[in-house]
């Protein structure tokens, strides 16, 4: 890989979220840092009731959208869901974070990128199905019934007037969302690109979903919310879904330097793949995830020695856990498990957010590489013998300028982000 083949990084210039917990940078940093897990019981419906064992869940309790969107009118916000409203928040936070400011991009070089795994389900669950054949469903429901609604009402509240689009390619999506967001930067199509993950799964008939295929899929845990998921442990109790919206400002690294913008760290290059394997369940040997590693990490001009931390797709499921665990170690034949790369996990504090998850990891490796701290996996206390290798189980500081952000998902889909510190 010779120098003049490595395209120009590109920059994360702002955060914005609405997260369990967290609805600002600080906080997010901080739950991570310090691994205070977000999870709690599920009290919009009763479990029980629905017939589920799930008790969890990342939920968000306390959102208003007047505390992000003060000028969005009452009369629009009606209309909308909270989905639609967490997502439009997200994105003008993000916009706000890489102080943006009107004149200083054009509006048809500011490009608004999406992904969600199920669009507005949550509104189709419960107000669409209750007046499902009734008159009353409202102007609105137009609105609160399309995938795409977040992206698009975003773009008009921030008036972005290029690429306005949402992608839905289940768990990795965020990662996808990421790597179109690249090409419209490289290509000099769009100067910065908003690009986020909005999902509200918990609702009973998405939790019967994921229960139907089998034990060890969700976590029953009932006593403690915050112990509820346990990535690469021995005791591991599956996964924990989680709510929200996050979404990233991108820029090239050349235009954030030109107008003096903080740049938490850099997107150095993006790869996914389809395994054309099983349809729900990971190649379990972890060679395809290491080939397209090692593919990533050389069109990023690096090698492999010098990753200093992987984010992985962590969902404390045995096959996510193990394929993601020998991959690595297919990397550096020889090593012993202390001398591999660190590898860590953040679903224990928010859950698995499914289509945003991708876009948490590059957030959360991007200000771990912005801080040179790693954050924890919480919930490790005895590591699976087939999982060994270095897990950070507190926060640790470290020296190092490229991370990994893996993600998986159903339909045998792998995807892989290279990140760099911006220096």
């Amino acid at each position: 890989m010779t120098a003049a083949a490595v395209e120009e990084p590109i920059a994360v210039t702002g955060i914005g979220l609405v997260l369990p917990g967290a609805d600002d940078v600080g906080r997010f940093w901080g739950h991570l840092r310090e691994g205070r897990s977000q999870l709690g019981g599920l009290t919009r419906f009763d479990p029980a009731e629905e017939g589920l064992s799930v008790r969890v869940g990342g939920a968000i309790t306390d959102f208003d959208h007047r505390r992000y969107l003060p000028d969005l009118a009452p009369r629009h916000a009606s209309k909308y869901s909270t989905e639609i409203l967490a997502g439009m928040s997200a994105t003008t936070l993000a916009l706000r974070d890489a102080d943006l400011r009107e004149g200083d991009v054009d509006p048809r070089r500011l490009s608004v990128i999406e992904s969600s795994s199920r669009g507005g389900l949550q509104w189709w669950v419960t107000e669409g199905a209750d007046r499902h054949g009734q008159d009353g469903l409202g102007s609105g429901a137009m609105f609160r019934g399309l995938p795409a609604s977040a992206a698009s009402l975003a773009a008009i509240h921030l008036g972005a007037r290029g690429l306005v689009t949402t992608l839905s390619s289940a768990c990795v999506g965020g990662h996808h969302a990421v790597g179109l967001a690249l090409r419209e930067l490289r290509s000099g199509a769009s100067d910065a690109v908003l690009v986020g993950g909005h999902e509200f799964p918990l609702v009973p008939p998405v939790l019967r979903s994921f229960e139907a295929l089998g034990l060890g899929v969700l976590s029953t845990e009932r006593d403690e919310p915050g112990r509820a998921v346990r990535p690469y442990s021995r005791d591991r109790n599956g996964m924990v879904l989680g709510e929200g919206a996050l979404a990233l400002c991108l820029e090239r690294a050349s235009t954030a330097r030109e107008r003096g913008a903080r740049q938490y760290a850099h997107v150095l290059e993006h790869r996914a793949m389809n395994e054309a394997g099983h349809a729900t369940s990971m190649n379990l040997t972890g060679k395809p995830t290491a080939e397209l590693i090692t593919e990533v990490v050389e069109a990023a001009g690096r090698r492999l020695e010098d990753v200093g931390y992987y984010c992985g797709h962590g969902t404390a499921t045995h096959h996510n856990d193990l394929a993601e665990c020998r991959s690595i170690r297919l990397l550096y034949p020889g090593r012993e498990p202390a001398e591999l790369p660190p590898l860590g996990s953040n679903k224990p504090i928010f859950g698995h957010t499914l289509g945003m998850s991708g876009i948490v990891n590059i957030a959360a490796t991007s200000l771990m590489l912005a801080h040179q701290e790693l954050a924890p996996t919480i919930n490790l206390d005895e590591v699976d013998p087939e999982c060994d290798q270095d897990h950070v189980t507190a926060a640790r500081a470290a020296e190092f300028d490229l991370a990994v952000s893996l993600s998986f998902a159903i339909g045998s889909q792998v995807s892989v982000v290279a990140l760099g510190a911006a220096r």
